[in-house]
C-alpha cells in the first residue's frame, strides 16, 4: 500500500460522503466473496429446479451440474488466457514508457482526471484486461507529476471499465460469435451465431459508448473533494516502487542467452500472424473469440521482446486468475442445471408473461444489474441469464442482438458498483475500495441512464 499525505478531514461529511459510507459498507463488510454466491446460486438453481423444473430429479440434477462443471473448461480457459495476456501486455516496457510520456500533457488535476478516463475507456474497449491496467499505471504516472486527490483519479481510471463488456473483448459479445463456443446460447437456440456486426458495431452499442466518451471525462473534472479532504499519493514512494520492480538478467549462460534470444519471439509472432492472416481469409474477416486472444498474445511476444520478459509478465499477470478459475466450473454446473431440466424454459415463460417485442431488452438489462452484483464475471453472467434470456427472445421476436448486448450493458454497468474487478486496479494503484467508491457512484448513475435510454429508443420496434 502506497503512503498517502492526508489533510484533515473535520468537516461535516457530505452527501456524497454518505453514499460512499453505505455502499462500502455493503460491499465490503457485508457481501461475501464472489465465490460464496457462485456457491449459494448452484444449490438456489438446483431447488428451484428441484420445485418447478419440469425434467427434475436428483440424478438428473447433479448429473447436469457435473456435465456442466466440465463443458465450460474450454470457455473458461479462454477467459482466463484473455485477462492475462491483456494485463501481459499492458505492462510492456513501451507501453509503460507511452503512459509516461502521456502522463507528462496532464498539468492540472482536472486535465490529469479527464486524460485518464479517456485511455481507460479506449483501452477498456479494446481488451478489458489492457484496460484495466493501463488505467491503473496511467494513475501511476499522472500522479508523479500532479497534484491530485488519488482516490479521484483511481476511480476515473476504473471508471473506464463501464464500456469494457460491449467491446472487442466482451466475453458475453465475443462468445456469441464464436461457432461451437460453449456459451454461444444463441447459436444452440437458433442456430447461427450473432457476428459482432450484429452487435458490437451497431449504432445501438457504440451510440451510447461514444456519448458516455463524452459525458464521463467532462463530468468528472467537477467531482474532486475540497483541498482540505483530498488525499494524495507520495511520488517519491511511486518512483521506488517503480525501481523495485525493474529487474534485469545477468546470467550468461547458454539456458540465459535463450532466455533471452528476441529472435525466437519475433519467429513466433510472425508465424502467428501468418495464421491469424489465414484464418480470417477462411472466415471473411470474423472476429472471434480465438483471433482476439490469438492477437494479445503476439502483440504481447513482440513488445516484451525477450522470452524471459514476457514470462515473467505472464507470471505476474497470472496471480489475478484465481478468482476467475475458481468460479467458472461452478457456473458452468449451474448452466447444466438451468438447461437440462428445462429449468431455463420456466424462467424464459415468465420473462415472456411480463415483457413484449420492445420492452424485453430493457427488462433484461435490468434483471443484469442485478444478476451481475452477486455474478461479477460476464461469462459466468452469461452461463446464468443467456439460458432464458435468449429463449425469451426468440418467442417474442425481439431483437436477439438487442437481448444480448442488454445483458452486456447492465455487466458493465453494474461493474461500477461490484468491486470484483476493481481488484487489480486497486492493487497496482495501491489503495482501498473506500477511496474511490463514492465517485463510482456517479459513473454507475451515468451509465445507468445512458445505457437504459438507448435500449428504450434506439432498438426497433
Amino acid at each position: 500500500m502506497i503512503d498517502m499525505v492526508e489533510a484533515s478531514h473535520d468537516a461535516e461529511q457530505t452527501l456524497l460522503g454518505r453514499i460512499t459510507s453505505t455502499f462500502v459498507f455493503l460491499f465490503e463488510k457485508i457481501m461475501p466473496d464472489p465465490y460464496i454466491f457462485a456457491v449459494l446460486l448452484t444449490f438456489l438453481g438446483a431447488a428451484l429446479a428441484w420445485k418447478f423444473a419440469p425434467n427434475a430429479t436428483p440424478s438428473t440434477i447433479v448429473s447436469a451440474w457435473y456435465g456442466g462443471v466440465f463443458t465450460i473448461f474450454t470457455f473458461a480457459f479462454q477467459m482466463v488466457i484473455m485477462l492475462v495476456a491483456g494485463y501481459a501486455l499492458a505492462t510492456s516496457p513501451i507501453i509503460h514508457r507511452c503512459l509516461a510520456k502521456l502522463a507528462g500533457t496532464a498539468t492540472t488535476p482536472m486535465s490529469a482526471i479527464s486524460l485518464t478516463l479517456l485511455v481507460g475507456m479506449v483501452a477498456s474497449w479494446l481488451n478489458w484486461g489492457l484496460g484495466l491496467v493501463t488505467a491503473a499505471l496511467l494513475a501511476r504516472e499522472v500522479a508523479k507529476r500532479v497534484r491530485v486527490d488519488f482516490g479521484w483519479l483511481v476511480a476515473a481510471a476504473y471508471s473506464g471499465f463501464v464500456i469494457s463488456t460491449e467491446g472487442l473483448s466482451g466475453s458475453i459479445l465475443l462468445s456469441q460469435a464464436t461457432h461451437g463456443s460453449t456459451l454461444n446460447i444463441v447459436e444452440k437456440v437458433t442456430g447461427r451465431g450473432l457476428p459482432l456486426t450484429e452487435t458490437v458495431f451497431t449504432k445501438t452499442n457504440l451510440l451510447p459508448i461514444a456519448f458516455l466518451l463524452v459525458v464521463l471525462p467532462i463530468t468528472f473534472r467537477y467531482l474532486g473533494p475540497k483541498a482540505e479532504r483530498s488525499v494524495y499519493a507520495d511520488p517519491e514512494r511511486l518512483r521506488a516502487e517503480d525501481q523495485l520492480r525493474s529487474t534485469a538478467e545477468t546470467r550468461k549462460t547458454p539456458g540465459a542467452k535463450l532466455d533471452n534470444a528476441w529472435v525466437l519471439n519475433i519467429a513466433l509472432a510472425a508465424f502467428g500472424f501468418f495464421a491469424v492472416a489465414v484464418d480470417l481469409h477462411h472466415t471473411g474477416g470474423a472476429i472471434d473469440l480465438n483471433l482476439v486472444i490469438m492477437v494479445l498474445f503476439l502483440l504481447g511476444l513482440i513488445l516484451h521482446w525477450r522470452p524471459l520478459a514476457y514470462i515473467t509478465a505472464i507470471k505476474h499477470a497470472a496471480r489475478i486468475s484465481g478468482p476467475l478459475i475458481l468460479q467458472y466450473p461452478l457456473y458452468g454446473g449451474l448452466m447444466g442445471i438451468m438447461t437440462t431440466t428445462g429449468l431455463a424454459a420456466v424462467l424464459s415463460k415468465i420473462f415472456i408473461r411480463l415483457s413484449s417485442a420492445h420492452t424485453l431488452p430493457f427488462y433484461t438489462y435490468l434483471t443484469s444489474l442485478v444478476i451481475t452484483l452477486f455474478v461479477p464475471s460476464g461469462g459466468g453472467h452469461w452461463a446464468v441469464q443467456g439460458p432464458f434470456a435468449v429463449p425469451a427472445a426468440q418467442h417474442l421476436h425481439a431483437s436477439l442482438a438487442g437481448t444480448t448486448l442488454a445483458v452486456a450493458m447492465g455487466e458493465s454497468v453494474a461493474n461500477m458498483l461490484q468491486p470484483f474487478f476493481a481488484l487489480p486496479i486497486l492493487a497496482i494503484a495501491g489503495i482501498t475500495m473506500r477511496r474511490m467508491m463514492g465517485f463510482m457512484v456517479i459513473t454507475f448513475l451515468i451509465s445507468l441512464a445512458t445505457f437504459g435510454l438507448t435500449l428504450l429508443v434506439l432498438l426497433p420496434r
